[in-house]
């Protein structure tokens, strides 16, 4: 299992864009946390924004259709699309999100 991260600039936006993938079939959850303080560089200044992290709960063969879509339905110019593998999963809820993702 693998839990990818991207951020967006609002509630309203999370929860389009967690939808949209959860539809795609590319992800069984997508948990949009509360806002968030981001601060990074962008063009040079050092910029702080207020952002939703969106938890996304998929396998790894999803990854890289998943990171696609992201990048294709996103507002940001560069998104966030880091993956995170899941090295402890409970055998309940893998063999949930594998039934999840494996319906077409």
């Amino acid at each position: 299992m693998l839990i990818v991260f991207t951020t967006v600039s609002n509630q309203a936006t999370g929860e389009e864009l967690a939808t949209k993938i959860v539809e795609a079939n590319l992800a069984a959850c997508v948990q949009v946390l509360p806002r968030m303080t981001s601060v990074y560089m962008w063009q040079g200044r050092v910029t702080r924004d207020g952002e939703h992290l969106l938890l996304i709960k998929t396998l790894p063969e999803k990854f890289d259709e998943l990171s696609v879509f992201i990048t294709s339905h996103h507002s940001y110019e560069i998104p966030e699309v880091v993956a995170i593998d899941a090295a402890y999963v409970s055998g309940s809820y893998l063999a949930w999100l594998r039934d999840v993702l494996s319906e077409q």
